[in-house]
């Protein structure tokens, strides 16, 4: 799919070329047609090399955003570049053109062919759930599950792996979609209403709107709607044992079942599917990471053999990094690369490609751990529950795979827990801690120069897209040390678009920045000591009053989740009601949680922890060392979104009793970065709202603003926020 383009000619390079592309109203389009998504960016050639930045999303097997590299190859069918960075690798643009981008008044241009992608970013899925069903047919199912993950029960998955967007056109990462012989539904929360309403093509896509009144879940609905004696077909790699086992007691009460099919029905209509990517592994050193991994995988077997237990699947692609002290850049934002282990008692098994394998990551692993072709893990699965003795058993997490447990030997050989690597990994040790505490004010400094340049900019009359100003940001993160790229797409979203929780501009189409409305600018980094996520609401122009009064109330959520002390035990479910008191009292609420775990120089979102309203959350106890989000919102539909966003550490609070002798705790903020002043109604903050802000501008100042002493503008910015006071 070619974005909506005026001009279109084809472009050619040679490899002696001395010169940097650059339009000032233009984009470099390389399309792969077998996503249907365009690739945008921006290549410079010289007589030193190429460089490529902000692909919009990226379509390299790596988290960088911008990439240094050599040109190998170029004909009018594309270029091959070399890129360097953590690695070498090689990756090939292909269907180059130069296309000066068209307004938003301007008609797209529709030259996909292939399956009707349509450039306003809605896809026409109608040819490609046909093929689907018709598959359906020949394997005897009436109804087709394809849920948002891969087999390692990723949140964002590698390109290859996005079936559900593929055969729905919705592009966000929560959700599942059911196929029937005569309906298609997406199954999504509130976060993707919006996102989903604009994505799915109405005359075939149902939304199903989770959490609303009488909107089933997609398991709800499968038992509720079919006919009896239906059966269901779905990849059994996709659906965790867990929910396999719930969905099967629902369905064999209307005597209908689960039909695992070999073969994944989505990928047999996507003929040129992306090729997986398999890119070198590297070695996260131990005084970064602060453990070594011989120390972990003891812990692990600890804990294995408390359960009286043969061994341990590990099956998600962080819990694998994390457990080995080893990144990857498989999968864009996340520094992970695919792979499985399985931790026994007298045996460490690490199973990937050996093509990623360098000698450093040899070297790196102890001589316990025992080195595996990916592609033999179901193999190796079945040897080892052939081999389980009576009343043996394999600890499986609950997001383990129906595959996973069949491949050992049905549900009698395994038994389902909580990770217990997930549960490992979320408790940092002092080194993380103190390497999250440094990337932040790393990040802090980048944010301090992206919004003093943008209100420059704004106030200047200059026009600055959405989409300009996320590459401006990802630019000022680039120059700064130890970073490895964004943590996920940035949400730079004007006016409207901020209602949107999960809105990506299109560098195509997207508006410019309004200096009348409302900026929301969700965005994060991954450094090697430490991961960021961070967002800020800003208006560069004269707000409204609703807007200021919206704001001071997720602001007095935010300060009542920050300031909050709490006895060991208590979960992010009981904390929720904290951010969102201030809202209730202006019959205000959001459709979203109020925070998520994060990772070490691994995945943004991360359990088990979290705070909101959903039961999940009620699961896990907040715990000293656990760092998660603190994220309140208001967003006002078709209008206008706020959310005020830090990380925070679960550190000891100091009380002066201890009832019960249980110990409290507290939270630590970890984000630097200024809070629009000028945005707040201080007349509804109490002394203590005005102390906690006042407080945290002067610690923001004091950390960030010596890294800004060569930046005369962030400075005076920094200082200008900073010295406001309410």
């Amino acid at each position: 799919m070619i974005a909506a383009a005026s001009t279109r000619s084809l472009f050619f390079i040679s490899s002696k070329a001395s010169f940097a592309l650059r339009f000032s109203s233009a984009s470099l389009i390389a399309t792969r047609l077998s996503s249907g998504i365009p690739r945008v960016f921006d290549l410079h050639t010289s007589t030193s090399g190429v460089t490529v930045t902000k692909l919009s999303p990226t379509p390299f097997p790596t988290n960088h955003s911008s990439l240094r590299g050599t040109l190998l190859q170029a004909s009018g069918n594309g270029v091959a570049l070399r890129f360097s960075g953590p690695q070498q690798q090689s990756f090939g643009l292909q269907h180059l053109s130069a296309s000066r981008s068209a307004s938003t008044s301007d008609s797209p241009a529709n030259d996909d062919n292939e399956m009707g992608a349509i450039a306003t970013g809605r896809v026409d899925t109608t040819q490609r759930v046909q093929a689907l069903r018709e598959l359906m047919s020949k394997h005897g199912v009436v109804a087709y599950v394809i849920p948002s993950g891969d087999e390692h029960a990723s949140e964002y998955p590698a390109e290859s792996d996005l079936r559900r967007g593929y055969i729905t056109g919705f592009t966000g990462s929560a959700g599942s979609a059911v196929v029937t012989t005569d309906k298609a539904l997406l199954f999504t929360d509130g976060r993707y209403f919006l996102q989903a309403g604009k994505q799915l093509e109405p005359t075939v896509w149902t939304l199903m709107k989770q959490g609303e009144p009488s909107v089933p879940t997609w398991q709800e609905y499968l038992s509720k709607n079919l006919p009896a004696n239906s059966k269901i077909g779905m990849d059994a790699s996709l659906i965790s044992a867990d929910d396999a086992k719930d969905i099967t007691a629902e369905l064999t009460k209307i005597g209908s079942s689960l039909v695992p099919i070999r073969e994944n029905l989505v990928d047999q209509v996507w003929t040129d599917r992306p090729t997986r990517p398999a890119q070198p592994i590297f070695v996260l050193k131990e005084e970064t990471a602060g453990r070594s991994s011989s120390d972990k995988i003891r812990e692990l077997r600890d804990e294995i053999k408390k359960k009286s237990a043969r061994g341990f699947v590990a099956n998600m692609l962080d819990e694998v990094a994390w457990l080995f002290n080893l990144r990857g850049t498989d999968v864009p934002y996340n520094p992970v690369f695919f792979s499985f282990a399985l931790v026994l008692v007298d045996k460490v098994l690490l199973y990937v490609n050996d093509n990623q394998l360098t000698d450093d990551v040899k070297n790196s692993l102890s001589s316990e751990v025992t080195l595996r072709p990916y592609a033999e893990f179901y193999n190796d699965l079945h040897k080892v529950g052939a081999e389980l003795g009576e009343g043996d058993k394999i600890l499986i997490g609950k997001s383990a795979s129906l595959a996973v447990q069949e491949a050992l030997g049905g549900a009698a050989k395994v038994e389902i827990v909580r990770s217990i690597v997930g549960d490992q990994k979320s408790i940092k040790n002092d080194i993380e801690l103190e390497g999250f505490r440094q990337s932040h004010i790393r990040d802090g400094a980048a944010l301090c120069q992206y919004f003093a340049w943008l209100e420059e900019q704004l106030h200047a009359g200059n026009k600055v897209t959405e989409s300009e100003g996320a590459d401006k940001l990802s630019s000022y993160r680039q120059s700064l040390e130890h970073f490895r790229g964004e943590s996920f797409t940035t949400i730079s979203s004007t006016g409207p678009n901020g209602a949107i929780i999960h809105y990506s501009p299109d560098p195509s189409s997207c508006p410019a920045i309004d200096v009348n409305e409302l900026y929301l600018c969700d965005s994060g980094a991954q450094f090697t000591d430490g991961t960021t996520d961070v967002t800020r609401t800003w208006h560069f122009g004269k707000p409204a009053p609703e807007h200021v009064r919206a704001f001071t109330r997720v602001l007095q959520g935010h300060i009542a989740i920050d300031r909050a002390i709490f006895p060991k035990g208590t979960t992010g479910y009981l904390l929720d009601v904290l951010a969102r008191r201030a809202l209730w009292e202006d019959g205000l609420d959001y459709r979203h949680g109020t925070g998520h775990g994060v990772g070490h120089f691994l995945n943004v979102h991360e359990g088990p922890q979290g705070i909101g309203t959903r039961a999940v959350f009620n699961e896990t106890s907040l715990k000293e060392n656990m760092v998660v989000s603190n994220e309140p919102g208001y967003y006002e539909d078709g209008k206008w979104g706020i959310r005020i966003e830090n990380l925070v550490i679960v550190r000891p609070a100091k009380t002066p009793n201890n009832f019960g002798s249980k110990g409290y705790l507290t939270f630590e903020h970890l984000t630097m970065c200024p809070i629009q002043v000028s945005l707040i109604d201080a007349d509804l903050l109490t002394r203590e709202d005005k102390k906690w802000l006042n407080d945290y501008h002067d610690e923001v100042l004091a950390k960030v603003g010596p890294r800004l002493q060569k930046d005369a503008r962030a400075l005076e910015w920094l200082k200008r926020q900073c010295a406001a006071r309410v």
